[in-house]
Parts: structure tokens; C-alpha cells; sequence
């Protein structure tokens, strides 16, 4: 079987086993035929293989006669930007995320320049399906370049923030683009917020220096490197930029959790109003609204269509996922490192202290996640069990089962993507979150 996993949300592979030039034209094809032949916003992350699956992309897209507007090596926030700046009818960021060098993908966005939901996901899904063995209609398709895609992300980013504080202070800043698509917007963003900034991995190539995925365990180089050069503050992007890490004065790993929080923190000081993370992020965020008199907290299921669907339905100031994706309505309904970076700073040109002193005043929890082999039609049975053994939890339906007591909570999910279930606990000890996880876990094998 290749190594291709198209689902909804788009589709990632490894190139020449699954990710074929055949294939990425079909479902480009399928993306330009539910764009009716219109404008589409393509860019790329800037792997080693991007040029190749650029090119299938605009014989596809060419196919169903649309005009392609090509942003070159851009992120996805970026590409999102544009999309609804330019008044595309789509976007496709050409990406594999976080995964490792050999993978690709394609991330289609809507016209707003937000990721698919549940429902245009499985259109696009059926029309590629539908496509397997029909020959390509030749329609003229129209391609020209973006001049300075950048921009006009740059401008909107520098729009939220207090600017002239930020370069009043200044700041020092480690960038880790590792190679990706931060490296073209990010180095001139903190800049022009007149950050001394150094750059690890500012060429975006794709030839990443370290595993790409922004945890702990990959970013040892960012944690020397800020101590090193005395910087206030380091910051870790994945490939293609919608995800930020961050790494305190001390060269302490602060991690993704608490991007959101810091980013909350940050805009309901000025802005007070609702907050949206999905269920797997950490509850840190909940307890920083509940100091913001005239905000309020929403969970969304996880998933960054649902997170934004939710923001939709309550109007919120800020949204976002435990991953290190903050989605900032002003800029945009999609994750943005650079809108996390920005606000991180405004935060420290306004408090005129330290990061780590700022983390300190957070709530300290523990998240442990664990998995286990669970075939899709055996998960309805493992959430029913988990309602029977844990009488005393407030339970939440929808997306898996998620309990929660007063110090803890536990959720349980099948995964899109692979036969498992995802068994993520958060308590204020980890060993606490630990035992929560596997007691949860016991109850699962019970059924599965």
C-alpha cells in the first residue's frame, strides 16, 4: 500500500510512494473543479520536493481553467491571508506540516482563507475519488506570480500590536525556522518591530536541522542559542509556519501549550471577550479568561475548522489549539506563528519583565498522552465504558468523551487518520495525569 493519508483535511505522503505527480494533479483538479475554474492562491513550504508537486498542482488546477495566483515559498497563514485579501475562490498550501523531510501534502483552504470543514473536506474527498479514471479536460488555466506575497501578512500582524512600545524596549530574539517558510516572513516581522534578532535555519529550503515537529525534545539548539546570545525570548516554527513553540530568557523550554495562553493573556488585557480552544488544550487558558471580567471560555472539538466554526458562533477576540496555534480574528481564521510571536512581544514591551517571570504567574499543570490500538467500530463501546466507570466526572460528549473533575480531566478520542484511540490527561502533578491516563487506558482494553 503507498504511504498516503488523504482525509479532510487534505493529504500527506511520502513522495514517490503515494505522493505522485498523478495523484497531486487529480486532486488539484478536484480543488479547481469546487472552485468553479476560479482564482487559487497556491504556495509552498519550501521542501525539496515542492517544485515537483508545484508543478502537478498547476497542470491540475490549469486542467479546470483556473486562474492561479502562485505566492512561491510562503506559509499557510500567509497563503490564507491572500486568499481572502485577493478574493480567490480557494487556496492550497503545498505542505506536509510537521512530518519529516521525505513527506509532502496538500492543504486545501475555502474562500474565507481557513482550512476545509468537515463537510467540504468529504466534497473535495468524493470528487477526487470520482476522478480516478477520467482523463483530463484541457481548459487554459492562467498562472502568474504574487509580488511580495509577504506584505500585506506583515502589515496585518503589525496592526494588532502596539508597535512603537515593542521597538521602545528593544527585544532579542532566537528565530528557529529550521529551514521552513517562517524564514520569509519571519525574520522581517521582528525587524520591523525592531528586535535584534538572530536567525537558526533562516534559509527555507527544507532542509531541516532538526526534527521539524516544534517539541522539547528538537529544540535543544534554540534553548543553547538564547542563552548564548542573550536573548529575552526564542521562538521555534514548524515547516509551514502555523505552529510556534516558545523558549523563556533561561533557555527553559515554555513549549506549545502555552502559546495560547501567553496570546490570551495578551489580547483579553486590552480586549476582554470570548476564547476558544478545542478539547485537547490545556485548561491553563480557561483559568487565565476567568481573571478577565466580561470574557468567557468555549471548548470546540478538536480540529482547527471546528475551533474557528466555534470563534463564528460566539464572536470570539481569539482561538486557538494546544499545538502552538493561535488564530486571531483581526488577521485571520487560520493558525499563525507570527501572530503568536507578535503578541508575545507586545506582552513583554507592555510588563517590562521577563518571560519567564510572566510564565510563573501561570497555573502549573501536567499533560500526559497515551494511545492504544482501537479499530473505529470498537470507540462508541470504549466511550460508554469510561461513562459507567468515572460516575463522579462532569461528562462532555461529541468528540470522544472528555471527563472532567475540579483539579483534572481526561479525554478520549478515536483518531482521524489511524486505528487508535488518543487518551490525553492534564492534573496539576504528572504523576497524577499519568495514573489518570493509564487507569482510562485499563478501561479501554477492556473492550477493545
Amino acid at each position: 500500500m503507498p504511504t498516503r493519508i488523504l482525509s479532510i483535511s487534505g493529504l500527506r505522503g511520502i513522495v514517490g510512494d503515494g505522493l505522485e505527480p498523478d495523484y497531486l494533479s487529480r486532486f488539484a483538479r478536484a480543488l479547481g473543479h469546487l472552485a468553479d475554474g476560479g482564482t487559487v492562491v497556491i504556495s509552498r513550504d519550501g521542501r525539496a520536493s515542492g517544485l515537483m508537486v508545484r508543478e502537478a498542482v498547476l497542470a491540475g488546477l490549469a486542467a479546470e481553467g483556473c486562474h492561479i495566483l502562485d505566492a512561491g515559498i510562503a506559509s499557510t497563514p500567509t497563503c490564507g491571508l491572500l486568499v481572502r485579501r485577493l478574493g480567490a475562490a480557494a487556496g492550497l498550501q503545498i505542505t506536509a506540516s510537521h512530518n519529516p523531510a521525505e513527506w509532502n501534502g496538500l492543504k486545501p483552504l475555502d474562500a474565507a482563507g481557513r482550512v476545509f470543514n468537515a463537510q467540504l473536506g468529504a466534497r473535495l474527498v468524493a470528487e477526487i475519488d470520482s476522478r480516478e479514471n477520467e482523463p483530463a479536460a484541457v481548459r487554459g488555466g492562467v498562472a502568474e506570480p504574487i509580488e511580495d506575497p509577504a506584505a500585506a501578512h506583515r502589515d496585518a500582524v503589525l496592526g494588532i500590536v502596539d508597535t512603537e512600545s515593542i521597538r521602545r524596549r528593544p527585544l532579542k530574539v532566537v528565530l528557529d525556522c529550521n529551514h521552513g517558510s517562517g524564514a520569509v516572513l519571519g525574520p522581517e516581522l521582528l525587524e520591523s518591530l525592531g528586535c535584534d534578532v538572530t536567525v537558526l535555519g533562516g534559509a527555507p529550503d527544507g532542509r531541516f536541522a532538526h526534527t521539524p515537529e516544534p517539541l522539547q525534545q528538537h529544540l535543544g539548539g534554540l534553548c543553547q542559542a538564547v542563552l548564548e546570545h542573550g536573548a529575552d525570548v526564542g521562538f521555534a516554527q514548524d515547516p509551514d509556519a502555523d505552529r510556534l513553540a516558545i523558549v523563556d530568557e533561561t533557555g527553559r523550554y515554555i513549549g506549545e501549550e502555552l502559546t495560547m495562553a501567553l496570546a490570551t493573556d495578551r489580547v483579553l488585557a486590552g480586549s476582554p471577550g470570548p476564547v476558544v480552544v478545542n478539547g485537547s488544550s490545556s485548561r491553563v487558558t480557561a483559568d487565565i479568561v476567568e481573571r478577565y471580567p466580561g470574557s468567557s471560555f468555549h471548548r470546540s472539538h478538536v480540529g482547527e475548522a471546528n475551533v474557528v466554526a466555534k470563534m463564528d458562533e460566539v464572536a470570539a477576540v481569539l482561538g486557538g489549539e494546544g499545538n502552538g496555534g493561535v488564530i486571531d480574528p483581526r488577521v485571520g481564521g487560520i493558525r499563525d506563528s507570527f501572530v503568536g510571536m507578535a503578541l508575545v512581544l507586545d506582552g513583554l514591551a507592555c510588563d517590562g519583565g521577563d518571560l519567564s517571570d510572566w510564565v510563573d504567574r501561570f497555573p502549573v499543570y501536567e499533560i500526559v498522552k497515551l494511545k492504544v490500538p482501537c479499530p473505529a467500530e470498537r470507540v462508541p463501546a470504549a466511550v460508554e465504558v469510561l461513562r459507567r466507570a468515572f460516575e463522579d466526572a462532569t461528562v462532555t460528549e461529541g468528540d470522544g468523551l472528555r471527563l472532567d473533575w475540579d483539579d483534572r480531566w481526561v479525554q478520549v478520542r478515536g483518531s482521524n487518520t489511524e486505528p487508535i484511540v488518543r487518551v490525553i490527561s492534564e492534573a496539576p502533578d504528572a504523576e497524577v495525569a499519568r495514573e489518570l491516563c493509564e487507569a482510562v487506558l485499563e478501561r479501554v482494553r477492556e473492550v477493545v
